[in-house]
């Protein structure tokens, strides 16, 4: 009789044992179910899904179908201007100060030289050659870098896992502009949104800056790191500039003066958007020309962060090459921030407008 019993505590205990294994999963599970849907979405586990087939990856996925704002019509650009004097000077504040904070770093390229042109050189200046400067009569003003000139150029965009308010990525993205390097950019807002779960497959970590180099197959983490590999791939070399010129991206000043120009941004794109669309880490990458420290350029770079969307930066910082480029692609006097979107064919300048289209084009609509 003992045996039996004993035998038939067994039995019941295995019948239990399923359920007992799934209880903690069950009250993981929970906390997940009971989540308040994001203002805009239609369904509560909508943003938890996030597509990681990159276009050009080779994956089977297309991006996701997007149009422009019904009746949109491209602003007309107007250099050295504001288009919305008032609902723009508190942003061009505070995207001054945090320009004063970071001492100006990265809006000049490595080996920035300015030039007084005459005669015939200040004659080819000019929208109708394709070369940017400012003629004034005879004169014209002109600024390059002929130490990047010489300097190794990558065939494809750096990629880089990042996201706005991190001083450490904000260290990564100002070195590229000194280097005068696109990046190919994927947001990562406070490390776990966005790109955040691509980058976790792929290394097991949700830790940024992450730097991805298709031209050599490097891949490294850590922002010091990742500095100094692109100053020894695609920098000039070290007997030709002062050392002391990169010093604003090293040690404590860099790390505070970075944290008080993302809290002086009220920590502007290191956080999804609620009512981001939960595709847009599926959208083909957007490319922004501009440098990230002009007052005009940071409220694009915020928001494109904010919305988790793909994106390449095509630097633009005084001494760029891609100056010129710019110019002779818009046919206009040069001006940043220009956004060109591959998803619905807008390409448009203006800061406020681009947001204002970005926050249409790619947001859900609340109910």
């Amino acid at each position: 009789q003992e045996s039996s019993r004993v035998q038939t505590r067994r039995r019941q205990a295995r019948r239990c044992r399923p359920a007992v294994v799934a209880m903690p999963v069950l009250l993981l599970l929970l906390p997940i179910a009971l989540r308040p849907t994001a203002p805009g979405n239609r369904a509560g586990f909508v943003q938890m899904v996030q597509p990681t087939t990159r276009p050009g990856d080779g994956g089977a996925a297309r991006p996701p179908a997007v149009a422009a704002p019904a009746g949109f019509v491209a602003p007309k650009p107007k250099p050295l201007s504001m288009t919305r004097p008032k609902e723009q000077l508190p942003s061009l504040i505070t995207g001054g100060l945090a320009l004063a904070v970071r001492l100006a770093t990265g809006v000049f390229t490595l080996g920035w030289t300015p030039w007084l042109l005459t005669g015939d050189d200040a004659a080819a200046v000019g929208v109708e050659s394709g070369t940017y400067g400012f003629r004034l009569g005879p004169v014209a003003f002109r600024d390059t870098s002929p130490l990047l000139a010489e300097a190794v150029r990558p065939e494809e965009p750096l990629v880089l896992y990042e996201y706005e308010g991190s001083p450490f990525c904000r260290k990564v993205r100002e070195a590229a502009l000194l280097l005068d390097l696109p990046l190919a950019l994927r947001p990562c807002p406070g490390a776990r949104a966005g790109f955040a779960s691509e980058l976790q497959e792929r290394t097991g970590r949700m830790t940024v800056p992450f730097l991805v180099d298709p031209n050599t197959g490097t891949e490294m983490f850590e922002s010091d790191d990742i500095v100094e590999y692109m100053l020894s791939t695609y920098g000039p070399p070290r007997a030709a500039y002062d050392p002391k010129a990169l010093w604003p991206l090293r040690g404590g000043f860099q790390v505070a003066t970075a944290t008080l120009a993302t809290l002086l941004r009220g920590l502007a794109g290191s956080q999804r958007q609620p009512n981001a669309r939960p595709d847009n880490e599926a959208m083909q990458p957007l490319q922004l020309w501009g440098y990230e420290p002009s007052p005009f350029v940071r409220p694009v770079r915020e928001k494109l962060c904010a919305l988790c969307l793909p994106h390449t930066l095509v630097p633009t910082a005084r001494g760029s090459a891609n100056r010129d480029a710019l110019v002779r692609k818009t046919g206009v006097q040069f001006q940043v921030p220009y956004l060109v979107d591959p998803n619905t064919g807008v390409e448009l300048f203006e800061s406020p407008e681009i947001v204002e289209y970005l926050e249409a084009v790619y947001t859900v609509p609340s109910r």
